[in-house]
């Protein structure tokens, strides 16, 4: 937590301890600061007060943890790590990244898909549903009913990626705004960060879509540049031209060159090549990466040798059955709109889904949005070629939506968030969310610590739909 009022005035006196009268949702460090950020915080004030009267909705779950992971958290008798700790998954395989632990690692660090749940397997989804899958799911409660986990099982913190994007393509479906499709479904999922060390979590999608091709292409900055042996052989080739020529030119002059990877070193001395640390070098080569592709026809596995999660027999023969699904998983490094055509090549999107999006905290989302406008532009720019004439650039907008005919999905951490995000979007498309602001069912059951604001917020919290 910090002074709202940071950065309006003078430095800040000490601990923002001075809380709002009214929306109780932010707090200063003095009065001096209170009454300087109010020309800022007299347009939010009465919305956040609001938010605020419905904050004890977001903490509602139907787990035993459930006041341990949300209450106790943001009294701060509870920690996410010692949470963790408890049930033994601390800083461990895909919950590496669920504490504050995980910042200090480096997600290009990671070598290849984890795939264990690092839990018993009546804990965890390790295998196909007994049951069939359910027209509709509408909570955790019923999510974890039909797959037979008990409510103390932490598979929620990190099952709400799937989770959520199962809840977004449910509520286009439900307002038709999701092309047709049959065998196939093509979506767009924008910024993933964490999730590249549980990409084995999105497996259950098998479950939640029987007998469907799910493709996912994942594009974000988080996602690592293209490393492959190729790469890595035409380095040292331009190292070693690069000794010659310079050999070439002063010849009496011994040359040296390091060129360095991380954690490793390729030198060439004398002509010589050697690669320093050659096991690090195999680990670079090995993290997942742009262009890589993952088939995802089972289920991450839980820690039982046993368990017949750990066969290859187990997807064999979904793979043998007429109705095998699978989910496939491509990756992209950069942004959307530098990567867009690269990843329509194929085949265009069902649905286009940015988790956490924070749109307007982050100036990256910008040249997204501009590319929207200046689709627009051309759009606008064809229909008076061919004779209509727009009377104004909203109409021009909402015809280019109805052409394109790809709804896009939206979350955020708090209700704020979304809001702001909504707002933001909305001044480029003049046109109200299609899917309103609305708390995700499929939430993060696990509260945020040291947020911003006194809401509290929770990944994947709140979600919304142009």
């Amino acid at each position: 937590m910090e002074c709202a009022g940071k950065g309006s005035g003078g430095r800040c006196v000490g601990p923002p301890t001075r809380r709002c009268g009214r929306c109780g949702a932010v707090s200063y460090c003095s009065v001096t600061h209170q009454v300087s950020h109010w020309s800022v915080h007299k347009e939010e004030c009465e919305r956040l007060e609001e938010q605020m009267e419905r904050a004890n909705l977001l903490k509602e779950f139907p787990f035993t943890f459930s006041q341990e992971a949300t209450v106790e958290v943001c009294e701060k008798r509870e920690t996410r790590c010692s949470f963790l700790a408890k049930r033994g998954v601390h800083r461990v395989g895909m919950w590496m990244f669920e504490c504050s632990c995980g910042a200090s690692i480096d997600l290009s660090d990671l070598s290849r898909l984890i795939e264990s749940w690092n839990l018993s397997s009546i804990c965890c989804p390790c295998r196909g549903p007994s049951l069939p899958t359910p027209k509709h799911l509408l909570s955790w409660k019923e999510y974890y009913e039909w797959r037979c986990i008990p409510f103390y099982s932490p598979v929620a913190l990190l099952l709400h990626w799937p989770l959520t994007l199962y809840h977004a393509i449910r509520l286009v479906a439900a307002r038709n705004l999701i092309p047709e499709f049959n065998n196939d479904l093509y979506i767009h999922y924008l910024g993933p960060d964490k999730e590249l060390a549980q990409l084995a979590v999105f497996g259950e999608l098998n479950s939640l879509f029987p007998g469907l091709q799910v493709h996912v292409e994942l594009v974000g900055p988080a996602i690592p540049g293209s490393r492959s042996v190729a790469y890595l052989f035409i380095l040292i080739l331009s190292v070693i031209t690069a000794c010659f020529i310079i050999r070439l030119s002063v010849p009496d002059v011994p040359v040296v060159i390091n060129c360095c990877l991380p954690d490793a070193e390729i030198l060439v001395q004398f002509g010589i090549v050697e690669v320093k640390n050659f096991s690090r070098v195999k680990s670079w080569l090995l993290v997942l990466s742009d262009g890589e592709r993952i088939d995802l026809h089972g289920y991450a596995h839980c820690i039982e040798t046993d368990c017949i999660c750990q066969s290859p027999s187990e997807n064999q023969s979904l793979l043998a059955s007429g109705k095998s699904s699978v989910v496939r998983l491509r990756l992209h490094s950069g942004c959307y709109h530098d990567r867009y055509g690269d990843i329509t090549k194929e085949s265009l999107p069902h649905l286009v889904i940015a988790p956490n999006a924070g749109v307007a905290a982050f100036m990256s989302w910008l040249p997204t949005i501009v590319l929207l406008y200046l689709l627009v532009i051309f759009f606008s720019g064809f229909l008076f070629f061919v004779g209509f004439d727009l009377l104004n650039f909203t109409s021009a907008l909402q015809e280019l939506i109805k052409a394109i005919n790809v709804p896009a999905v939206f979350s955020d951490y708090c209700e704020e968030a979304a809001h702001l995000a909504a707002r933001c979007i909305s001044s480029v498309t003049y046109r109200p969310p299609s899917i309103p602001i609305q708390l995700n069912p499929f939430r993060q059951p696990m509260v945020v610590e040291d947020s911003a604001l006194f809401l509290p917020c929770y990944s994947n919290c709140f979600i919304f739909g142009m």
